[in-house]
């Protein structure tokens, strides 16, 4: 959903729930294999094609297994609430019940077997959970209103914006019980991999630890990842988050609002706050950064963009994010709430991430658990520069965070000799000489 985290303080007040980090720990120490050298695509079903619907996005799975991509995330696929319905078609996070599909997407009948296919092509499934409101016209609100927060009246409290929604309390625990339920019957249903839970920063620990550690009792395979940024998700079992410091510190590097630099310090208290075990979703865009904030065709336009996914693409502690489009690339917000689905025809940048998820999937040092160290490369303001490496393998990424041409200079000793550049498919010779890099240049080196 839109995320307005300003004013979090506001949902506390009207009687939400309070995040708990001294309940139960269910810390994660293993993250499900697949995924430490995975990567995920965000499936915007509505709009990625004419007809919005399960069977016509199944037309496209052959290309994105071509381009590498593992994980498909697919957005809210529950029927989306009439009453205080935005805009024509509402928000996929207005959901009117958690155990059914939206009938402008297709059948359970045909989720199924789109799952059932895209496991057969030996790709994961992950979906988006609602686990901290309903729709305005949910039928718990008639069946179960003590599930529901309230408002200074008595009535179902509305959090922040979100008109068309309606808080959840999660002081009740027959309704968190109702909600595990829920999420449970997706994975016998279904045999989906795991969920992408919305607003998971405003659901108390000691649900997500009770939760989590029922879903993989009964699935221990699964991955499951929080929209939100608060060490207590990982604390509670999440295997990642969202690293929203990161990705605003990338924007304001991109505008050249703050030197390449500046990353390590966002990293540094990521390393500092967090569970060592830690991942983080990167991206340059996504459902929300697009539809609201220009992401990325505004935040990292043109040749700006490259950069900084090849940075998203091998960042420590990291599992990679593509937002449905930036493969063509699509060029504009993506509308809401009402139809306007994207096309796909040129392709321009899927030779790009096919080189970057290959990377990733054949080379341990880029697995989420890898090493890092920092590598001094030339101007710390504009170049950044760093090696993975993990059983013998090693990678090495520099790039251009500037709209400068720079000089380079590897001088470690260590990353001397022949290397395969990855973006120029070809065997060359490192050494300690100095070569100029364009301005929003990216290397990246296999040893």
């Amino acid at each position: 959903m839109k995320k307005l985290y300003f004013i979090l303080a506001v949902a506390i007040l009207i009687g939400c729930q309070t995040k708990n980090e001294s309940v139960e720990v269910l810390q994660i120490n293993s993250h499900p294999a697949w995924i430490m050298q995975g990567n995920i695509y965000e499936v915007n079903v509505r709009q990625y094609t004419p007809e919005g619907t399960f069977n016509a996005f199944a037309k496209h799975l052959d290309r994105l297994k071509e381009m590498g991509v593992q994980t498909l995330w697919f957005m809210p696929i529950n029927p989306i609430s009439k009453k205080d319905r935005k805009g024509t078609l509402g928000s996929y996070y207005a959901v009117s019940s958690y155990t059914s599909t939206n009938p402008e997407f297709g059948t359970m009948s045909d989720w199924k077997n789109l799952v059932n296919t895209i496991h057969e092509k030996g790709m994961k499934v992950i979906i988006d959970w609602l686990p901290n409101h309903t729709g305005a016209d949910h039928p718990w609100l008639i069946n179960h209103p003590d599930f529901y927060t309230k408002d200074k009246d008595g009535n179902p409290a509305v959090m922040m914006d979100w008109t068309d929604t309606r808080q959840l309390d999660y002081h009740n625990p027959v309704m968190e019980d109702s909600m595990i339920a829920s999420m449970k019957y997706w994975i016998t249903n279904s045999s989906i991999d795991g969920f992408r839970c919305d607003v998971a920063w405003n659901v108390p620990g000691s649900f997500w630890s009770k939760c989590i550690s029922q879903l993989k009792e009964l699935s221990g395979d699964i991955f499951m990842l929080a929209e939100g940024d608060n060490p207590y998700l990982h604390k509670s079992g999440f295997d990642a988050t969202y690293p929203w410091a990161m990705f605003h510190m990338m924007e304001k590097i991109a505008k050249g609002e703050r030197p390449a630099f500046a990353l390590d310090s966002v990293k540094q208290k990521f390393d500092t706050a967090y569970v060592k075990t830690a991942i983080e979703m990167y991206f340059t865009s996504n459902h929300d950064e697009n539809s609201w904030n220009k992401a990325d065709y505004g935040s990292f336009p043109g040749s700006v963009h490259a950069p900084f996914a090849v940075l998203t693409q091998t960042m420590v502690r990291g599992v990679p994010l593509i937002y449905s489009g930036q493969e063509e690339p699509v060029l504009r917000g993506i509308q809401f709430f009402e139809k306007d689905p994207m096309t796909f025809e040129k392709l321009e940048r899927a030779s790009f991430y096919k080189i970057l998820l290959e990377l990733r999937k054949r080379n341990q040092a880029l697995s989420a658990d890898a090493t890092f160290a920092k590598v001094d490369a030339g101007n710390k303001n504009a170049i950044y520069a760093f090696v993975r490496e993990r059983d013998g393998k090693k990678v090495l990424v520099i790039l251009n965070l500037s709209n400068k041409e720079q000089t380079v200079v590897v001088a470690d000793k260590n990353l001397s000799g022949k290397v395969h550049n990855v973006f120029g498919a070809k065997e060359e010779t490192l050494n300690d000489q100095p070569t100029s890099m364009a301005a929003w240049a990216y290397a990246v080196y296999e040893y």
